[in-house]
This record gives structure tokens, sequence and C-alpha cells, in this order.
């Protein structure tokens, strides 16, 4: 008879739906705290998918922008000599280093020391930063960098006091117009042209340009090259590298030096990755801090709701169904925040892509790891409370309610 009984007092199952729907009410009974724990996760999300969004965005600018000017640019400059003075790159420097068969491009530029200024009013020493050198007619294609308005120095500019100027020269200088005039060793030359930025040559960009024969006849240049740029097939960069040094100045290969100006797009790219590593550590802080105040409102929960939970058990409700339940509105509330904070952080990422002129990335992996760690700090907020719910006494509950 008792056996009997026993089966059929036995416990009702509690679905998955059930589940949830018991979940949901129990934090639709406390609308203003539940919003304030889940602003807490979804600020920690969304700094964290925003953080990962932005960062994976300038990545893929950075990226578009070495495919289209490629990793196969090599700068050569003088370095030092056995005495420690700057060594000189011969003047048939440039023609040496086309010479050699997987260089596609070479060209150079020299640095005439002389400053240049809007008018002959402004002291000498007020260069604002920007050298004035001669040019190889060829610079803007080997260094892939376009004019953005007038043209660039030909055969017959080239000989004149015709200059180009660089994108952040002709911003210093105030000039925008093709046909202004700078002063240039107490003469005027005449602005032919402006580039457009060169991020493989950010030299170039501060730089006022004009013909090797125009700054030996007016500036007493010397022609030797300062700076040699050539292209090469990619497969070959390596090889060109190496020989380099012993092509453009076969008696001393060891004062000359050559880099790959890519390279320092790459560091940028890993100097990124850095900040996005602190940053993300930033964004787990806030979301450890959303998941206390998780904790916090599913403890005052358990408290405040004694008398439901001695309702519940004297009705038949087991441990493990009032465990279950509270802790599935913790994980709702987690939820909730985190679907919160994904949306806001893809937002983020999408506005500031448009004013920077991005691609709008947002990594699938970001917006599952912001699941996944919303999920888990639900999980770890809410062990407690429901453990505490389930062992609640009914008789104590309803006594203390």
């Amino acid at each position: 008879m008792s056996a009997g009984t026993g089966r059929d007092l036995a416990p009702g199952r509690l679905g998955w739906a059930d589940l949830l729907r018991v979940g949901a009410s129990g934090l639709r009974t406390r609308p203003g705290r539940v919003v304030l724990s889940a602003l807490g996760i979804a600020l920690g999300v969304a700094t964290m998918v925003s953080v990962v969004g932005i960062s994976s965005s300038s990545k893929a600018r950075l990226l578009d922008e070495l495919d289209r000017l490629g990793t196969n640019l090599l700068t050569v400059t003088p370095g030092r000599t056995l005495f420690g003075d700057t060594a000189t790159l011969p003047e048939r420097s440039v023609a040496m280093a086309a010479g050699i068969g997987p260089v596609t491009s070479a060209s150079a530029t020299g640095d005439t020391g002389e400053s240049v200024r809007r008018t002959a009013a402004i002291p000498r020493e007020h260069t604002g930063g920007i050298a004035v050198r001669a040019a190889s007619p060829d610079l803007p294609a080997t260094l892939q960098t376009r004019v953005e308005r007038g043209a660039w120095l030909n055969r017959a500019t080239a000989e004149q006091r015709a200059v180009v100027l660089g994108a952040v020269a002709a911003s210093r200088l105030g000039l925008r117009d093709v046909g202004d005039q700078v002063w240039i060793g107490r003469q005027w030359w005449t602005v032919v042209g402006v580039l457009a930025p060169s991020p493989l040559a950010p030299e170039i960009d501060r730089s006022v340009l004009t013909g090797f024969e125009a700054a030996r006849t007016h500036l007493g240049f010397d022609g030797h090259p300062t700076t040699l740029y050539t292209r090469s097939a990619d497969e070959a960069v390596g090889d060109v590298r190496e020989v380099l040094p012993r092509t453009v100045n076969p008696e001393n290969p060891e004062e000359v030096e050559v880099s790959r100006p890519s390279d320092a797009l790459v560091a940028r790219a890993a100097a990124d990755g850095a900040l996005t590593g602190l940053l993300l550590g930033l964004g787990a802080v806030a979301l450890l801090v959303g998941g206390v105040g998780v904790a916090n409102t599913m403890v005052i929960s358990v408290l405040e709701r004694r008398g439901e939970i001695g309702l519940r058990r004297s009705l038949g409700a087991t441990r493990g169904q009032v465990r279950a339940q509270f802790l599935a509105e913790s994980l709702l509330l987690s939820g909730a925040g985190g679907a919160a904070g994904a949306v806001l952080g893809t937002l983020v990422t999408v506005g500031y892509a448009a004013v920077g002129d991005l691609p709008a990335v947002v990594p699938l992996w970001a917006l599952a790891g912001g699941a996944g760690a919303t999920l888990l700090v639900g999980t770890v907020a809410g062990i407690y409370p429901a453990m505490r719910a389930a062992r609640m006494s009914p008789t104590l509950a309803l006594s203390t309610a």
C-alpha cells in the first residue's frame, strides 16, 4: 500500500519549456533589478565584441593596404663608415640596382639640405620638418603613390624650378593649388603637383620634391642618392635583399643598409594585437563585475522569495527542480545581458568603421566567445543561489516568509 502510494506521489518532471517559463516569470517580477544586473553583463560583452571588431576592422584595412601596395618594396640607405661618419651611395647606384634581374623598377631621392618656406620673410630655421629632396622621374611608380592634384615631374619640369609636394608637406605649407610658389634656396619655385599619402614611404609625405637636374643646377646638389627604392618579383625579394649592398656599392657593401617598409606595417598590426589583448582584459574585468551583480541579484532573490520556495517545496517540487529554476533564472538574466552586449558591440564596431572609412568586421568567434562567456558567468553566478534555495526547508521557508 505504501509502495503504491509512493508511486502515486512521485514528483512530476519539469520540462525545458516549463523550466524556461518559470525562470522568465521569476525575472519579470523584478524588472528594475534585472535590467541593472543585465547591464553589467551587457557592458562587458559589448566591450569585448567592440574591441575585437574594431581591431579586426583596422587589421582588415591594413591587410588590404598591404595587398594593394605589395610587400616587395625594398629601401636602400647609406649606413656608417668605419670611422662612424655617414656613408654615401654612388651616383650610379640607381642604375646598378635596376640591373638586378628580378628588380622591376628602381628610383631614388636625394637630400639637398635646403629648407622650404612660404615666403622669404619666414626665418630659414622654420622648416616645419619639411625636407627638399631630388627625386627620380619614376618615383611614384616605384612607390605606387598616385598624384592627387596636378602632375608629376617630366623631362622639362625636372630641369626647372618646379616642385611636387608630399601630402603632409602640402598641409603644413597650407598649399592646395597647382601654380602656387614656395621659397627654396633664395628662389621662387612653382608647385606643379601634390602627391597622395605614401604609406610605405612616409618620408615622401613630408618632402618637397624636385628633379635631380634642377637640384644640381639651382641648389648645388652633389647628385648622390640618400634613399633608393626597388620593386622586385615577390618570390625574389629575399635574394634581391641579399645582393643589393654589393650591387649598389661594390667597394663598401658594409656601408649599405637595406630594409623592407612593409615590415613596419606588419609590426603595427602586431602592436594593435597587443593593445587588443589589453582591452580584452578590461572587457573581461567588466564581465566579471557584471557576473558579481548577477550573483548578488540571485542571492537577494532567494532571500525575498522564501515563501514561494517553501510553497513550491510543499506542493511537491524537488530540490533539483528548485535548483534548476534559479539556475535557469541566472542563465536567462546573463543571456539577456550577453545578447544586448553583442548587439551593442556590433553597432559600435559598425559605427567606428563608418566614421573611419574601414571595412566593418565582427568575427563570428568574438560573438561566440561573448555568448560562451555569458553562459559561463551565468552558471557560476547562479550555482550558489540555486543551491541555497534548494537546501531551504519548506516549513522554515514558509514560517519566515
